[in-house]
């Protein structure tokens, strides 16, 4: 399996992905080159290949984190309203129901996956700080 050690991808305000070589900082827009890049992490909420995590009725800044299992078949996401969701990864299609969803805290999660991800033991949460 490779893993790009040469890219980096940001979500911006205006919620289009980017992908940046490193370290030169060159911004690759050509989107052959950007699908074939196998990522080691993936944190975004945004891309063809997290479609599904949208509910019919989400507003773009609901779903606020997103982390793929180190395996990449697992997807975990928290949004504004306290849930934390599983989805298999990748998520390609509109409107796909979560098969695990839980409450934490009514406002914006951070989350991530713990090293031994498993569906008994995927999430660590962590209050967003609003400095």
């Amino acid at each position: 399996c490779k893993f790009s050690v040469v890219t980096s991808k940001v979500s911006t305000g205006s919620y289009k992905r980017q992908v940046y070589e490193v370290p030169s900082g060159k911004q690759l827009v050509d989107q052959a080159v950007i699908d074939r890049i196998t990522w080691a992490t993936w944190t975004s909420v945004l891309g063809d290949e997290v479609i599904g995590i949208w509910s019919r009725h989400a507003e773009k800044a609901d779903v606020n984190c997103a982390c793929v299992s180190h395996s990449g078949i697992n997807l975990v996401t928290g949004d504004d309203f306290g849930m934390v969701k599983l989805f298999d990864f990748p998520c390609p299609e509109k409107f796909v129901r979560s098969s695990f969803c839980m409450v934490t805290t009514p406002s914006a999660v951070d989350i991530g996956i713990l090293s031994s991800f498993s569906r008994r033991h995927m999430v660590e949460t962590f209050p967003s700080l609003n400095l």
